[in-house]
């Protein structure tokens, strides 16, 4: 199939794809015209990386989880580890997220928004005090 109906199928831009072929998560065969001709394996594996990057793997990381699906010896231990690495780096970046909102609340409360030119958001911004 061409990449329009590997992109129907998969869910994913043609651009996204042609990136995957281009960092080597897939390798489409090549027609003798030269175009590329994608495998029903080949959307399997663009469906598994659209759900991967939906998880928020980042591409060495689903290059990783693809090798240890493809892998049949594979331990579970590893996909585990993989994804408790994530877990961990999901809550690290709610926990800054967290802290960040309760910073810019605290001053969106401490600002009067009158006419005034006091601002302690702009004061906060300028010096850190």
């Amino acid at each position: 199939m061409n990449i329009g109906e590997a992109s129907e199928r998969s869910g994913l831009p043609s651009k996204t794809i042609r990136y995957y072929e281009d960092v080597g998560l897939i390798r489409p065969e090549r027609g003798g015209n030269g175009y590329r001709d994608y495998a029903a394996t080949d959307v399997h594996k663009l469906r598994f990386l659209q759900r991967s990057r939906g998880l928020g793997f980042s591409v060495e990381e689903c290059r990783q989880l693809l090798a240890l699906y493809e892998d049949k010896d594979r331990a579970s231990a590893d996909v585990r580890d993989i994804a408790q690495t994530k877990l961990a780096e999901i809550d690290r970046k709610i926990r800054e997220l967290t802290d960040l909102r309760r910073t810019l609340e605290h001053l969106v409360h401490a600002c009067h928004g009158n006419d005034r030119p006091d601002c302690p958001i702009l004061e906060e911004l300028s010096d850190g005090s």
